[in-house]
């Protein structure tokens, strides 16, 4: 049975380049990069350059990254950091109510902390309303937190025009960009942003690494106590096979940025016409524009997106009903329900997104077995034999 992975954004596999150049760590050049002797000496080398790759992807100074565990980690210590860092001139958070469950739970905490959150919300696109952001901002606020582009649509935030408002208020700016990042341009040296997470398993390389950009001067307090390393920012011994990994996957992103970027915006809009032309009542969740260029997030009416899933599963066709890390929840998306999406409807949708080893053929076979299994479904559907007797 042909197999076609369609979870890009759930996780990507590690780049053959990337796998080939962690290898050597893990026996060969074993030290401790903070070990003042050769063994340690030899890895610090490697440590500063994946260190500049990473900066050199983001246009920032190698001095602004920081090495994590993943991306989750790193919103932590953006939000948590900053409202403990700066809680003596605010307590008050700005976010939106379509972030990742890894900003939207770690804001709930600092509301249980005595912090005060105001969530944003979105329209029919997904979007914020500007004019809404700066009015919400205050005396009290320290953090405007809103992600880069959304994980499940792939909506993309007006960044700059946010950290702008940010800036003109003296508030500090976290954007999650852990699914932007290698496939959308990003340059720090003018965007307007303070702090930004990323994440190695968006970007080809390992699951359990991911880094931080902290522009020089943020004032943020550490999550994780002990040794000095990482600039006193992230105690604990660096993880270097797999910060090699993260670098050298920064390094082909960088490389392969357009040539990538054009590959999949052509399968993304193969793949959206092929639907849609073969397939009645299909309706494109977020932005029509300004999305991702590998993502597809579509409602397939009448039907549930959790059935479609499984049906597509027994083809070989690896797909997603939304978020990962929320994927064993029988609820619809919070992000879609944020976006005045009616249950049913968003309850009826998968997410596919690309990957630079996506091919045509991979799309064609999708349209190819997609029609007759969603057929399949509706003919089973309550709601979709309700619909056709109306029709007659």
């Amino acid at each position: 049975m042909r197999r076609v992975y369609l979870d890009h954004n759930a996780t990507t596999p590690v780049h053959p380049e990337v796998l080939e150049a962690m290898m050597p760590f893990f026996q060969d050049q074993f030290g401790n990069a903070s070990s003042i002797h050769w063994a340690g000496r030899e890895v610090k080398k490697y440590l500063d350059d994946a260190r500049e790759k990473v900066a050199a992807l983001l246009n920032a100074t190698p001095e602004e990254v920081i090495f994590t565990g993943c991306g989750t980690e790193s919103d932590n210590m953006a939000i948590k950091g900053v409202a403990y860092a700066l809680q003596d001139k605010g307590r008050h958070i700005i976010t939106t109510e379509v972030e990742h469950h890894a900003v939207f739970h770690t804001c709930q905490f600092l509301e249980k902390a005595g912090f005060e959150v105001t969530y944003l919300p979105v329209d029919s696109d997904g979007l914020i309303d500007l004019e809404k952001l700066r009015l919400s901002i205050k005396n009290q606020t320290i953090l405007i937190t809103i992600m880069f582009a959304n994980n499940e649509t792939g909506t993309v935030f007006p960044v700059q025009e946010i950290g702008e408002m940010a800036r003109g208020k003296g508030v500090i700016f976290h954007t999650d960009a852990i699914q932007a990042v290698g496939k959308l341009p990003i340059d720090l040296k003018q965007l307007p942003v303070d702090i930004l997470s990323l994440s190695g398993h968006k970007l080809y390389a390992p699951k359990g690494i991911g880094a931080q950009y902290i522009r020089a001067g943020t004032k943020l307090t550490s999550l994780i106590h002990g040794g000095g390393q990482e600039r006193n920012r992230r105690a604990g011994t660096e993880n270097i096979p797999y910060i090699i990994g993260l670098g050298k996957a920064s390094e082909i992103a960088q490389r392969d940025f357009q040539g990538r970027r054009e590959h999949l915006l052509a399968l993304r809009e193969r793949l959206h016409r092929g639907i849609i032309n073969r397939i009645p009542h299909v309706k494109l969740n977020g932005h029509p524009t300004k999305r991702l260029p590998n993502t597809l997030n579509l409602s397939f009416l009448y039907i549930e997106g959790e059935s479609l899933l499984l049906n597509l599963d027994l083809e070989g066709i690896a797909v997603s009903s939304g978020s990962a890390c929320t994927s064993g929840s029988l609820e619809p998306s919070h992000v879609l329900l944020a976006m005045g999406i009616p249950h049913e409807i968003a309850q009826s949708a998968i997410r596919l997104s690309l990957g630079w080893s996506n091919t045509q053929e991979d799309v064609d076979y999708v349209v190819e077995v997609l029609p007759r299994i969603v057929q399949r479904l509706r003919d089973i559907s309550p709601l979709y034999q309700k619909r056709v007797s109306r029709s007659k």
